[in-house]
């Protein structure tokens, strides 16, 4: 199943810029791909793409087959592989890190134990992603609200 989160819907249409649950595939594949090389993927590819199963190591097995044979057709380079798989996209914290705390105050929300817990392993990542650095993605405060006050009250 593709995930898709409501802050991204402008994403889904043209897949010009890859989701979310797309980038977390290619963490835990341990696989790196550069915006050109995703834009020069043919749509049908990119949509084959957001609904391939990485599940089970053979799912990520043929997923990362599939990619470097669609990227070397395509813009004739080769993929990029990551040093090792994001950690946090195979299994998140129990906690929520504390700069992602700290960045969820600044937006305004108090992102707790008891909430970090209730959220799904695909919200945790794009929390991380977007909100987990020192630098904070634009669409940070968006998914904030999407998720968290999901199960305020």
């Amino acid at each position: 199943m593709f995930r898709r989160f409501k802050f991204e819907a402008e994403l889904y249409d043209t897949l010009e810029h890859m989701p979310l649950a797309v980038r977390r595939k290619f963490d835990l594949s341990g696989l790196s791909l550069s915006l050109a090389q995703w834009q020069n993927l043919g749509r049908g590819e990119r949509l084959a793409i957001c609904h391939f199963p990485v599940n089970l190591e053979e799912e990520r097995t043929a997923f990362a087959t599939f990619i470097r044979e669609a990227v070397e057709r395509s813009s004739q380079s080769s993929l990029s592989s990551a040093a090792e798989p994001e950690k946090f996209a195979l299994e998140s914290p129990p906690e929520p890190p504390q700069l992602l705390v700290q960045n969820s105050r600044a937006a305004g929300f108090e992102l707790t134990k008891p909430l970090w817990g209730r959220l799904d392993a695909d919200e945790r990542y794009a929390l991380l992603k977007l909100g987990g650095g020192q630098k904070v993605s634009r669409n940070f405060v968006a998914a904030l609200k999407e998720f968290l006050e999901a199960y305020a009250g």
